[in-house]
């Protein structure tokens, strides 16, 4: 089994880092292609991969990864179409593009192949990632599953409706963002207390990851978490107040609702 991944910037890098530590991916091919042949060659002697160009991928991989950005999808299927149409043997074209449908895909490659649409996020490389998917009506179960061992070790893998893939996008992919954002500020805080930064930025990811782990263990709602921190009249909930004062989570809100209309709007 082959995996080509074509684009091997910071998401499609990520994939690839996340495949290569999977016992099932590692025994197969990966191989890497980028329009920066430097930048695929330096990736592939990290994670021991092979380098080739966008058709030999095309032509020769089982799994094709479509790492190309929305606005520029239609110019690298373009490039690569007549190499899928000449294909005698099966392949699954795999895209993580925002906003652009499995319909889209096919159309924009020139043929109803099958296509497993993702939407993962950066943390995948660490094996802490969502990744979002749903799958063609000609992907078949041997392939879904072949899909699956490629990102066994990435984090959590869960199938989506396609109509729910941006608003999942929006909260899981883009929520990244919003999180470094946040530990930025919290980290900034601390150093403004008289933590070393290096200290306040590993003491603030570390509590956030603490955190997450434990909402994601409990059957609490995350209101009731927050308020078993707070102690009346004390400390957090003084925190507490001064987020609410600046509109903390409507702002949370807003940023994921912009996230969805902006990918709606591509």
């Amino acid at each position: 089994m082959t995996y080509g991944f074509i684009g091997t910037g910071n998401m499609g890098g990520a994939l690839a880092r996340a495949a290569a530590k999977t016992v099932e991916v590692r025994s197969s091919s990966i191989v890497l292609a980028n329009r920066t042949p430097e930048k695929a060659a330096r990736l592939a002697d990290e994670i021991g991969a092979s380098v080739a160009d966008n058709l030999t991928v095309a032509r020769e991989c089982d799994y094709i990864l479509l790492g190309a950005k929305p606005q520029m999808m239609a110019g690298m299927l373009a490039e690569i179409a007549p190499a899928l149409k000449e294909r005698t043997t099966p392949f699954v074209l795999l895209s993580m593009a925002a906003g652009l449908t499995i319909q889209r895909i096919r159309e924009m490659a020139g043929g109803d192949y099958p296509v497993i649409r993702i939407m993962p996020n950066t943390a995948v490389a660490v094996g802490e990632g969502v990744t979002m998917y749903c799958c063609s009506d000609n992907v078949t179960e041997a392939q879904r599953e072949g899909f699956v061992s490629l990102l066994h070790c990435s984090g959590l893998l869960e199938e989506l409706e396609e109509k729910l893939m941006d608003a999942g996008s929006a909260v899981a992919g883009c929520g990244g963002a919003f999180a470094y954002l946040f530990l930025e500020g919290l980290a900034d805080g601390a150093v403004y207390a008289g933590l070393p930064r290096a200290k306040a930025q590993r003491y603030a990811a570390q509590m956030l990851l603490g955190a997450a782990k434990l909402a994601l263990a409990s059957d609490d709602h995350t209101g009731a978490l927050k308020d078993a921190v707070c102690s009346p009249g004390g400390t957090t909930i003084a925190g507490v107040r001064a987020l609410e004062e600046h509109g903390f989570r409507a702002a949370a809100m807003d940023a994921v609702i912009a996230a969805y209309e902006r990918t709606k709007a591509l």
